[in-house]
């Protein structure tokens, strides 16, 4: 089992660390649908990031049957359910499970599927979108993976951490996994509501009075369901970070939304707003976008 690293969900995410992970000489097995898994068997991953092409030639499966010390979940909340089915329990009997799905509600569903060696995590810094099923296309730097330490040993997550770091992925462990989950859904929230809605970047958004406006009060919103949540998130160093962002940078909920296909609004925005529902915490403004979108 030493070194081997399976990732579930080969898409944009899953396809970028499959090549970072097998160029710095780990054993990887992608994990995909028929078709994707063919692929890939066939044609192995490119990923292009900053004006070069990687190429690798990671292992492809239908199913994960094998022990792996690492299973990276890497695909999106609405294909969740069929893809941990296609995951056998005893292949992670002794591994660890890394979600790196936008939203909340996914760690409590891995768990009830692999127990207590899910953690909770994010990843952040990244922009990255397929060109097709085997091409990745990398449009920012080296990402930021968050990861709460949980029940696991410190031994045990550092398993999880040496993998991702070997690929040149930049780790931080946290002890709050309320922090780890909503300090970036505070913010992705918002943006990904807005963007979808408005199908306009980020610099175009700051810059137009009325989508700042409505994206301000989402971010507001989105902190305080966070808060009541248990998480410590600041909503004006949210903001810094979206003032911060490169103007052309958009959301793939945004870019799914356009293309009329399946998206993760409801997994991201539809997932705070039933928080501050629970939680009894008024999210106006996100429950308004929700509806516009809806009504598409």
């Amino acid at each position: 089992m030493s070194g081997r690293v399976a990732i579930l969900g080969p898409g944009a995410v899953g396809g970028m660390l499959a090549v970072r992970l097998a160029l710095a000489g780990r054993e990887v097995v992608c994990v995909a649908r028929p078709g994707t898994a063919a692929a890939i068997a066939r044609d192995g991953i490119s990923l292009a990031w900053q004006g070069t092409t990687l190429h690798a030639r990671p292992r492809a499966a239908e199913r994960l049957e094998e022990p792996v010390e690492l299973l990276l979940v890497c695909v999106k909340a609405h294909g969740l359910a069929d893809a941990a089915g296609r995951v056998d329990g005893g292949a992670i009997e002794r591994g660890i499970v890394v979600p790196l799905l936008n939203g909340v509600e996914h760690v409590e569903r891995l768990r009830r599927r692999f127990g207590d060696r899910v953690v909770a995590a994010t990843i952040g810094r990244l922009e990255a979108y397929r060109e097709g099923p085997t091409a990745v296309v990398q449009t920012t730097a080296l990402p930021l993976v968050t990861v709460a330490s949980g029940s696991l040993s410190a031994g045990q997550l550092a398993v999880a951490v040496d993998h991702l770091r070997v690929a040149g992925v930049d780790v931080e462990v946290a002890a709050s996994e309320q922090d780890v989950l909503w300090e970036k859904l505070a913010r992705l929230a918002p943006l990904a509501a807005v963007t979808a809605a408005a199908q306009r970047p980020v610099g175009e958004l700051r810059a137009d009075p009325v989508w700042r406006r409505r994206l301000a009060r989402a971010l507001e919103e989105a902190c305080a369901v966070a808060a009541a949540a248990g998480a410590t998130v600041s909503p004006d160093e949210q903001w810094a970070i979206i003032e911060a962002m490169q103007p052309g940078l958009t959301t793939s909920t945004a870019r799914d939304v356009a293309a009329g296909r399946p998206s993760e609004l409801d997994a991201i925005v539809g997932a705070v707003a039933r928080a501050g529902r629970r939680l009894g915490v008024p999210a106006p403004e996100l429950e308004a976008l929700l509806s516009e979108l809806d009504g598409r």
